[in-house]
């Protein structure tokens, strides 16, 4: 049982590390779609479906995280979110974001919107106790939101774009980095090192604990020429864990 809790805390880890998902966009244009299943050792644990598309300079992005399996059965977990803004290239300058969270145990609903790239939170319920160290909002210009950073890093893209992923992340409270780097070519794609990061907001027991979270992408080159993102492999405190895309 002492496993499975873990499981249910990993849930957390996976949704500030690879974000999260919801229904889709509200315009059509370019599109994104992709399930992936998620195992931690070896157990499937959680499903991530997630959409996006692009028009005419704007982008629209959503999803959901939730458990799934053995573990489904005893913690329900979801994690649902949704983000738009503009986006030039492979820049993306939010102006919403919006999360519903449910733990099981807790459900904690988040908004952000954006005033010149400078994300302003207009809802974070429950409340969140003041603590020395918390990451001020307005000092927090420039970052995207995770809904946001899971798209541009799970997005089909060409290929010179693969593995060129360097986002600052800001979650509300906290401000992480996820990185893409290293494109070593394979016999049916490329696979480029990864990194999470935790840099502020996080208590110092979660900075001593672990700091930067390592991981690998795997992408697979389409009939179109673009590339797409099959597998994602890390390692995590609770054990191996792979996102396979179905």
């Amino acid at each position: 049982m002492t496993q499975y809790r873990r499981f249910g805390t990993m849930f957390s880890s996976l949704a500030l590390a690879l974000a999260m998902a919801a229904p889709a966009p509200s315009f059509a244009g370019a599109s994104d779609t992709g399930t992936f299943d998620i195992y931690i050792r070896g157990i499937r644990a959680a499903v991530l479906k997630f959409n996006g598309a692009e028009r005419n300079g704007r982008y629209a992005a959503a999803g959901k995280l939730e458990s799934a399996g053995v573990v489904g059965l005893l913690f329900k977990v979801e994690y649902d979110a949704a983000s738009k803004g503009s986006v030039r290239g492979s820049t993306y300058v939010p102006s919403r974001y919006s999360e519903v969270a449910n733990t099981g145990k807790r459900v904690s609903e988040s908004v952000m919107e954006y005033k010149s790239g400078v994300p302003q939170v207009k809802t974070y319920k429950p409340a969140r106790e003041v603590k020395e160290g918390d990451v001020k909002p307005s000092t927090q210009k420039g970052t995207i939101d995770p809904m946001t950073a899971i798209y541009a890093a799970l997005r089909d893209v060409p290929k010179d774009q693969i593995c060129a992923l360097n986002v600052k992340m800001f979650d509300g409270a906290r401000r992480s980095q996820i990185t893409f780097s290293n494109p070593v070519a394979k016999e049916d794609g490329f696979v480029c090192d990864a990194e999470y990061r935790r840099l502020k907001g996080f208590t110092a027991a979660e900075m001593a604990e672990r700091s930067k979270f390592p991981f690998n992408v795997h992408y697979e080159q389409l009939e179109s020429g673009d590339y797409r993102v099959t597998k994602i492999s890390m390692a995590t405190l609770y054990g191996s864990a792979v996102m396979n895309r179905r």
